[in-house]
């Protein structure tokens, strides 16, 4: 990949626009087994069996791959690396030392860690600065959405990880880009009153949602390539169609925010269409649409707006 075109000489202001995204260890690796033993037989029998194991190291989880090639663009970058992970675990520091070992065994570059023994993590969520917040547990991430903060439950899948080292997201638009005043009046007033809504309301921008500020944080970081050869390639994945595609659209110029693709499938199955994009992450508030996608790709459930109650 190319290089970024203009160094930055400002270390501070360097540090200030990284894309810093915290992620549980469950979500990291894969704990499910250990997991149902604290499920099943509590903390004592889960804090013996990880210290037992604490030399065994643990198998890659559903977020390791994007986890990788978020790390694999600091190569690419100056002095300062444009990309931080920081790890949140329930664990304690004494059941935690296995996630470190398995962290270290990778080689990835993570040194940045919170261990609450049981306690929810998103309370460390703002004082890290996070852009995005990725966890297997829905009320941590819940809490982290209610904080202003980018959040989604990481769902189990066996999508296999993808060979292209380009970096992939794809995002579906209404309640994770955008606000969800579209899909309100499409559930109560039906289909067609939406596109007249969405018709009559082409020139006015949509309301923002709770990726908007990732997305943003991931356009800064796409800007420091050239566009021809970037290391990151995103996609909007919306089941919106004509009319409805104008506002979106007039909406990202208005935010001067890039977005590579932009499929508009007009309510098909999105699982083929982000297989077919290569998504190393996707992120969706329809319960729905998170069963097909994490079929296909790696899937963010984003428990907002009017789908999630």
């Amino acid at each position: 990949m190319t290089r970024p075109s203009k160094t930055v000489h400002d270390p501070r202001a360097a540090a200030d626009n990284q894309l810093v995204v915290a992620i549980s260890s469950r979500a990291l690796f894969d704990l499910g087994d250990s997991h149902d033993l604290f499920e099943q037989q509590g903390l004592d029998a889960y804090r013996a069996f990880q210290i037992e194991h604490e030399e065994d190291i643990l198998k890659p989880g559903v977020a390791f791959p994007l986890v990788q090639k978020l790390l694999s663009l600091n190569k690419l970058a100056g002095d300062v690396p444009p990309v931080e992970v920081i790890l949140l675990s329930r664990n304690s520091g004494d059941t935690g030392l296995r996630i470190f070992n398995a962290i270290q065994h990778y080689g990835l570059e993570i040194s940045r860690a919170a261990f609450t023994s049981g306690a929810p993590t998103s309370d460390y969520v703002g004082p890290f600065k996070a852009d995005l917040f990725l966890s297997a547990n829905a009320q941590d991430v819940g809490r982290a959405l209610k904080a202003g903060v980018a959040a989604a439950t990481i769902l189990p899948s066996n999508a296999p990880p993808r060979a292209s080292e380009q970096l992939r997201i794809a995002f579906d638009g209404d309640a994770v880009i955008f606000g969800d005043e579209g899909e309100r009046v499409s559930r109560e007033e039906g289909l067609e009153a939406f596109h007249r809504s969405e018709t009559e309301l082409a020139d006015e921008p949509l309301s923002v949602g709770p990726f908007r500020g990732f997305l943003s944080a991931v356009h800064r970081l796409q800007a420091a390539f050239p566009a021809e050869n970037s290391p990151i390639r995103t996609a909007l994945v919306t089941a919106r169609s004509a009319p409805a595609h104008k506002r979106v659209i007039l909406t990202l110029r208005r935010w001067g925010v890039r977005i590579d693709e932009a499929l508009f499938l007009g309510g098909r199955d999105k699982g083929p269409f982000l297989d077919a994009f290569g998504a190393d992450i996707f992120f969706d508030d329809s319960p729905a649409n998170v069963e097909s996608a994490r079929k296909h790709v790696a899937t963010g459930h984003v428990p907002h707006g009017v789908s999630n109650g």
